[in-house]
């Protein structure tokens, strides 16, 4: 075990953000500051790929249009000075669903909970893999309880060309507003930040996501994660852990008939293992079935690496009962 590059003693719980930490979607104060109809908005955004086409596009990657249309509304000037540093305030406001932050360090307590995975170091890991913007989820309230947040990004002002010659005009012409998309996450590229975590790339910036890694050596393997999210959205990630023998659980806001028919259908379809009411609460089926979850995985760790130490040293003599 000791030729091991990692322990393999963490357990990563991956968490969506919209509808799943929160209710509905993250946008809503952005559009309530500037005073935009969101139904609007978001008709407009389904509708670009359609417009994109008819303008001679062959294809649109839709899952992040909406950041290509906000712009458009910052240089329209209905987002008038839209910053980054807005984004990040903005994400104070946000509500998260009951029972949250405070659930997050319950998880991270129940490895600490058995002697057996103290001595063993097991600890849990909080991670957020979302479409929406990073900027508003690291001003919400669950900053500082999570590990790492994949999310897209906006940058304000580009380089202008020569500016590694001429860094000091560069800095002087910055924009005070958003102007491009820096970093952008789909939801099939969710699945990248999934094998990120898995690979420890997130830790070690010598490790390449796309480097040929044995299991046994990857710093989180897939059979130590759990995966909460709401939707079929998720699809491609619950597929990615379900096949590698990881945990999968999907949540539905309380009193939503057609969030908890989709839920449910994702069970049915066996896409996720179980599913509950978005409330993160004592005692609640979601509260439950995670913190169960992560004893299972417990467990399952102190099983597996104690039997490989006993493999390495041999097991010592028994008495022979007749």
């Amino acid at each position: 075990m000791t030729g091991q590059l990692f322990l393999q003693n963490v357990i990563a719980i991956i968490w969506d953000f919209d509808k799943t930490l929160i209710p509905g979607y993250m946008q809503v104060p952005l559009f309530k500051r500037y005073a935009v109809d969101e139904v609007k908005f978001w008709s407009e955004v389904n509708a670009l790929p359609q417009e994109y086409l008819r303008r001679g596009t062959h294809r649109a990657s839709r899952d992040s249009l909406y950041l290509n249309h906000m712009l458009a509304y910052v240089r329209a000037g209905v987002f008038k000075g839209l910053t980054n540093a807005t984004l990040h305030k903005l994400g104070e406001e946000l509500e998260l669903y009951p029972g949250l932050p405070d659930f997050f360090e319950v998880l991270k307590k129940v490895a600490t909970s058995d002697d057996r995975y103290r001595r063993h170091e097991i600890s849990v890991e909080h991670y957020v893999v979302s479409t929406g913007l990073r900027a508003m989820i690291e001003g919400s309230k669950i900053v500082g309880h999570v590990e790492g947040i994949w999310a897209c990004e906006f940058v304000e002002g580009s380089p202008a060309p020569g500016f590694l010659d001429e860094k000091q005009a560069m800095l002087l012409e910055v924009e005070s507003v958003i102007t491009d998309i820096a970093y952008a996450i789909d939801n099939t590229s969710k699945t990248r930040a999934v094998f990120e975590i898995n690979k420890g790339t997130n830790k070690l910036d010598d490790i390449d996501v796309n480097a040929s890694i044995a299991h046994t050596d990857r710093r989180v393997p897939f059979q130590n994660m759990i995966y909460v999210a709401d939707g079929p959205s998720d699809i491609p990630v619950f597929s990615i852990v379900n096949q590698y023998g990881g945990k999968t659980f999907a949540v539905y806001q309380a009193g939503s008939v057609s969030e908890f028919r989709q839920v449910n259908s994702l069970q049915e379809q066996g896409r996720v293992q179980s599913f509950g009411e978005a409330s993160y609460t004592p005692g609640s089926q979601t509260y439950m079935w995670l913190t169960n979850a992560v004893q299972q995985i417990a467990d399952r760790i102190v099983h597996d690496r104690e039997q490989a130490i006993g493999d390495m040293t041999g097991k010592p003599p028994q008495h022979i009962l007749e």
